[in-house]
């Protein structure tokens, strides 16, 4: 298959690959369940292969799309026009909160591009407070960083940073023949419910965010060598985290006792 689709050619430098599949479009929907009077927020729309069926269920949609032509599309669209909000701008850089009304928490969904997935995570978890769930269809590969537990192989920032902010809840595989073109790997979709209360309480977010980058910058190194400039040995071992284990093996309370004992210090 080309990467003609609907008359639109996708862009590599967006990371595109459209979704046709009719059967894991149903699947996706029903997952997200969305409807009438909620606060729903679409990232990267696309071709609209979740958007038009989403919209046959509701009433209003905010899309955030970077791609100029194809929000020319969806502004012209016979049947979805009159039930978008169409946002032109950049998600990474758009500021979430110009689509939070009161008493209505965001639900963000979207087929999201794998260039752009991790960073654009990591944007929302910022407004984690302000959202009701999240539904991301991602590279296989990333599903699992996310849902993965310490000691396993493939756990890292984005596993502990996600699960502080997040339960994260795989919902669904998807094989590369669902998109055009295939992508080279397997995807996934993800939920994503912010906790209504954090599972550990950190003096700063920053810094929990600091200490996680710098342990997995090395995560070969045990944290006696990789967080050194952040926090002595003899620290850590007053916080009951043996110096010799590597990033991988601490757990999100192992990190914000880390971040907490660095925070208290005097600069």
């Amino acid at each position: 298959m080309n990467k003609q689709h609907l008359g639109h050619t996708a862009r590599k430098r967006f990371g595109q690959n459209f979704l046709h599949d009719a059967y894991i479009i149903d699947q996706i929907v029903s997952a997200i369940n969305p409807k009438s009077g909620e606060n729903l927020v679409e990232i990267g729309p696309g071709l609209a292969a979740l958007t038009e069926p989403v919209c046959a269920l509701v009433d209003r949609l905010n899309v955030v799309e970077l791609d100029r032509d194809l929000a020319q599309r969806l502004k012209t669209h016979p049947f979805l026009s009159k039930k978008l909000n169409i946002v032109e701008a950049d998600a990474l850089k758009f500021d979430f909160t110009e689509l939070i009304k009161p008493d209505a928490p965001l639900r963000v969904f979207g087929n999201l591009p794998y260039n752009i997935s991790t960073p654009l995570m990591f944007h929302l978890f910022s407004y984690a407070e302000q959202v009701l769930d999240m539904h991301f269809m991602l590279q296989k590969e990333v599903v699992n960083r996310l849902a993965a537990k310490a000691g396993e192989k493939n756990y890292g920032r984005l596993s502990v940073m996600a699960q502080y902010h997040c339960q994260v809840i795989p919902v669904l595989h998807v094989p590369p023949g669902a998109f055009t073109p295939p992508p080279k790997v397997e995807s996934a979709v993800v939920r994503l419910v912010p906790h209504k209360e954090k599972p550990v309480q950190v003096k700063s977010e920053k810094m929990l965010n600091q200490v996680c980058a710098t342990a997995f910058n090395q995560r070969r190194k045990t944290i006696r060598n990789s967080l050194k400039k952040l926090i002595s040995e003899e620290n850590l071992q007053d916080l009951g985290i043996s110096p010799e284990n590597r990033a991988e093996n601490l757990t999100l309370a192992d990190f914000a006792k880390i971040a907490d004992s660095i925070t208290i210090q005097p600069s």
